[in-house]
């Protein structure tokens, strides 16, 4: 599969090496352009390769947005139509500043995303995840389970195509509901938010 990632902190980069490891075709790109990311190009190998943002959108069957949620309108929002987009970003005042549909719960940070690209299929992932149990839990088990990833969206197929994502890099995705519903259930400040708990004790928290 072709994925797309814009913005390499910890969650992107983290995520640009296991899904080449898995063998997908991963472009990265950030906002200081792709001469910034050759250290990380290299360590992806033949299977990753850096670009502008707007290189990674149009590239991707699906695109990964790992960016400070305050610059979410800086997204390149041209060719998404029927796209599935993964939202990995979480909303903090104390960095992004203060958006008042957000501050009285009118809408969830993934709803207020969603809105900015049109025709996008969003999904909220990995964004409840501790980054390095993300880069070091792949794969391993708790009594038999791998440690669970809370999924929210309100497009089925998309939702499958993120949970076979998570499934192929090691964890187990559990679905928490809608985006609006489901995304509020794994922000900042939630019981999960972090907990990174196996997949039957993430489940029984999201489905309650």
């Amino acid at each position: 599969m072709k994925i797309g990632i814009i913005g390499t902190g910890h969650i992107g980069s983290t995520l640009a090496k296991h899904l080449t490891s898995a063998g997908h075709e991963v472009v990265v790109s950030n906002s200081r352009g792709p001469d910034t990311l050759r250290g990380l190009e290299s360590e992806l190998g033949s299977h990753g390769h850096a670009a502008t943002a707007e290189e990674a959108e149009r590239f991707g069957d699906v695109l990964i947005i790992s960016v400070p949620f305050k610059c979410y309108a800086d997204v390149p929002a041209v060719d998404l139509a029927d796209k599935v987009v993964i939202d990995t970003t979480n909303y903090h005042p104390s960095r992004d500043g203060h958006f008042t549909e957000i501050d009285v719960d009118a809408q969830s940070s993934s709803e207020v995303l969603a809105g900015q690209l049109d025709g996008a299929r969003v999904v909220k992932a990995f964004n409840a995840i501790e980054w390095t149990h993300l880069r070091d839990k792949a794969g391993q088990t708790s009594g038999g389970q791998r440690v669970g990833i809370p999924v929210s969206g309100d497009d089925p197929a998309a939702k499958q195509v993120v949970t076979g994502l998570i499934d192929q890099i090691g964890f187990e995705a559990v679905d928490a509901g809608s985006l609006a519903e489901g995304g509020r259930k794994h922000q900042p400040g939630s019981d999960v938010y972090f907990a990174d708990l196996p997949a039957s004790q993430l489940r029984s928290k999201v489905t309650a």
